[in-house]
């Protein structure tokens, strides 16, 4: 068995952009508006030369801080992010010596983005399930703001920047959630309808690029995320009901078996769309967008963390975790306490 441990930490980034602030910004949109949008009042932005894995690597350190753990006994680091510090080296193993950690481990990076954190759950009860490893530190950061256009207010309105820090353990101690079997889905028909340009191999940046965007204070020097914002929306609607369905099928489960679903936090109005089509009553979706905004594949255990501090779920409970988006991606499972 591979168990996911109940505590999780994480680290929203310095700089909290509000809706006020963004229509100071975009004198065309109101505060409310935006909010009427996106159902997001508060996001986070890394300023300067701060980037992911600074946030990944907070969280780990607050992670380690707060629950008293015996880092010797980690023996694997997955590292999740759309943001990767480099192609290589690998950012886990400069996670690993930044954190101190053991040597004798292993250190992989899982290049994903909002179906990162099910990528990541995988993976760690992969290694698990196989002797591979015993203890896995999985953290997933993105610092995806920085790809954004200045100009850029639907984007600039719903992401957010922040990294996550859990284990997952072969062991059941404490209070701990069975990871359950896994349903993923991949269409890479939808790469143009949400990418970062000019951030790789192909078609990188150059001379050119840089001069277009010589009044941007950053230059776009990280590439530049667009998205098709109708395209995203019809892509969940059409493919996130059936996963739900094909998840519980998996399991032999009911949706009344299930206490909490928690979705990858995208944008409020789109969240509460498949909330109501599933027929999921509003005590048992959880919602956390509004003051974190879309934290890419920190927003699952962000909003695991934060499901837990306000006391939703307990010892007995069934958890449906769902990521979707960049790829097109999605994927999940049940996890049970």
């Amino acid at each position: 068995m591979s168990y996911l441990k109940s505590e999780i930490s994480y680290c929203l980034s310095s700089e909290k952009i509000s809706n006020e602030e963004l229509s100071s910004r975009f004198p065309d949109a109101s505060g409310v508006e935006i909010f009427k949008k996106t159902g997001i009042s508060i996001r986070y932005q890394t300023m300067g030369e701060v980037v992911a894995s600074d946030l990944g690597l907070a969280a780990a350190k607050k992670l380690f801080r707060e629950n008293n753990i015996d880092t010797s006994k980690i023996d694997y680091v997955i590292y999740v992010s759309s943001c990767l510090d480099y192609k290589c080296p690998t950012t886990a193993c400069i996670i690993q010596h930044e954190l101190g950690l053991n040597k004798g481990i292993g250190a992989i990076d899982i290049l994903h983005g909002c179906t990162g954190y099910i990528y990541g759950l995988s993976s760690a009860k992969g290694l698990i399930a196989t002797g591979q490893a015993e203890n896995v530190l999985l953290i997933t950061a993105d610092s995806v703001t920085k790809m954004v256009h200045p100009d850029d207010l639907e984007l600039l309105s719903i992401f957010s920047d922040a990294g996550a820090a859990c284990l997952i353990s072969k062991d059941q101690l404490g209070l701990s959630a069975e990871i359950g079997s896994f349903t993923f889905g991949t269409d890479g028909g939808g790469e143009n309808n949400i990418k970062i340009s000019r951030s790789g191999m192909k078609n990188p940046t150059d001379a050119k690029w840089f001069e277009k965007h010589k009044d941007v204070p950053s230059g776009m020097k990280w590439g530049h995320l667009t998205m098709n914002g109708s395209q995203i929306f019809i892509f969940a609607i059409r493919r996130i009901p059936n996963l739900v369905d094909e998840i519980l099928k998996k399991e032999n489960l009911s949706k009344d078996d299930i206490d909490l679903f928690i979705f990858h936090q995208a944008n409020g109005v789109m969240l509460d769309f498949l909330r109501s089509k599933l027929k999921i009553p509003k005590k048992k979706f959880y919602f956390n967008i509004a003051n974190k905004g879309n934290t890419v594949s920190a927003s699952i255990p962000i909003a695991l963390k934060d499901a837990f501090d306000e006391g939703l779920i307990k010892r007995g409970n069934k958890v449906l975790l769902v990521g979707f988006g960049i790829g097109y991606s999605w994927g999940g499972t049940v996890i049970k306490y």
